[in-house]
């Protein structure tokens, strides 16, 4: 009996070793996202000490300034404490991502990173193009939100003229009244940047109800089923370039 109860003892702690291995703490996490980011964006360190005592600062400002006993001195300091946590960790989240998209901007499939990776659930796409020039490697990605149908470019301008002409066609073959808008990023001076994408999706005026969006994308998503697969650019896999944010 003793010798079952030890070898269970030592299974559950090879378990619990292994985890730990696996999966390194929180702390150590976004001090991993920290040392990665700092190395392209040198402004990251300014911007997180501000972010964190900036709040500390003004909680302490607030019970200076306040009359109350030493109860509420604590509670405005514990609260500046937690908010530039909090603040810190957001800002170290979203500099972490704009410094991972900056790193493959002007890749082929970048786009179909931010699609797969940072869209919100209100809109509704795939990091597979519905387009693509297999010579220069230029793409069309297609999303549907509340928006409407966007077509997204990725290449210049003048490359990708056509190939939106066409899937723009197509979409107003099957869908003659939902709004189509074109988004182009590339090297062209009024092309979105490619961290800058997913706000200017949420920026774009609401045409479509949660429903209308779902039925659209269905229907879009069932007419490109039907037509001969497209493969993505060889090269990068956009699927595995993610930003890195603390959990």
């Amino acid at each position: 009996m003793l010798t079952i109860k030890v070898g269970i003892l030592e299974v559950m702690a090879k378990k619990s070793i292994e985890r730990k291995q696996k999966s390194p703490g929180r702390i150590k996490q976004m001090w991993q996202v920290y040392q990665t980011t700092k190395t392209h964006d040198r402004k990251l360190t300014l911007w997180l000490l501000l972010s964190f005592f900036g709040p500390i600062i003004a909680g302490v400002l607030i019970a200076w300034l306040t009359p109350g006993n030493i109860f509420s001195w604590v509670l405005w300091i514990v609260t500046g404490l937690l908010t530039g946590l909090l603040i810190g960790m957001i800002v170290l989240g979203r500099r972490a991502e704009a410094t991972a998209y900056r790193q493959i901007a002007g890749r082929a499939g970048a786009v179909g990173a931010v699609v797969q990776n940072a869209l919100r659930r209100s809109w509704r796409g795939s990091e597979m193009p519905v387009a693509i020039n297999p010579r220069t490697q230029d793409a069309i990605y297609r999303v549907v939100g509340k928006g409407g149908v966007v077509l997204i470019s990725e290449g210049p301008s003048n490359r990708t003229k056509k190939m939106k002409i066409d899937e723009e066609r197509k979409v107003k073959r099957v869908l003659p009244t939902v709004q189509v808008t074109h988004i182009t990023v590339g090297p062209d001076p009024d092309s979105v940047p490619l961290e800058n994408l997913s706000r200017r999706l949420l920026k774009l005026k609401k045409t479509l109800s949660k429903q209308e969006v779902l039925a659209v994308d269905n229907r879009l998503t069932s007419l490109q089923q039907a037509q001969p697969g497209i493969g993505i650019p060889k090269g990068i896999d956009p699927t595995k370039v993610r930003a890195q944010k603390p959990r």
